[in-house]
């Protein structure tokens, strides 16, 4: 199985990939840069993006996550939306199956929320949104991560130092949540 994950630091963190191989038994291989969105895996100008364009059009893969910047699906819907429909097209001409890797509100009463004036239930339910109609829209499987921060951070932290970031345990989580939804997945396709 080969997996090949499209997003930025929050799938490189702690060496994340290299938890969802082990958790799969796959190959994965992320293209990421701290603070991409998604619009960057789609353009051949920029260095990530002309890697992404002929990952998808001359290597076969199993499975594709998208995963957005952490605020984007909030803060440019637009964009956001129009990515994950082109992005999802070219994943299914690539014979593969699209994974949204939905995020997590930043840390409840942390500096990053405080500084950018939002509230995390706001960011919570904005980015749970977000993601689940994308999913709805283009037919998508969803690792709802966000969904487990959700639940989970109020028993345990899962926040690095500044306050959005996984630490170890959060990246854990979010490794753990996409093998979920990919043995599920090959589950019912047996």
């Amino acid at each position: 199985m080969r997996i090949l994950m499209l997003g930025n630091s929050f799938i490189f963190t702690n060496d994340m990939p290299q938890m969802l191989a082990e958790l799969t038994g796959a190959e994965v291989v992320h293209h990421t840069r701290g603070g991409a969105r998604l619009s960057e895996q789609l353009n051949p100008a920029t260095q990530m993006g002309a890697r992404t364009q002929t990952a998808l059009r001359e290597e076969h893969w199993d499975y594709v996550v998208l995963q957005e910047m952490s605020h984007g699906p909030i803060t440019s819907p637009k964009s956001f939306f129009s990515s994950v429909e082109q992005l999802c097209k070219q994943i299914r001409e690539n014979g593969a199956v699209p994974i949204l890797y939905a995020t997590w509100a930043y840390q409840k009463d942390g500096a990053e929320l405080t500084a950018k004036g939002w509230d995390y239930e706001e960011m919570d339910r904005g980015l749970f949104e977000a993601y689940h109609k994308a999913a709805e829209e283009n037919h998508t499987l969803i690792a709802d991560v966000g969904q487990r921060f959700y639940e989970l951070s109020k028993t345990q932290n899962l926040f690095g130092d500044d306050g959005y970031h996984p630490n170890e345990a959060g990246s854990r989580i979010a490794a753990q949540t996409i093998a979920a939804v990919i043995q599920k997945h090959e589950e019912n396709q047996a």
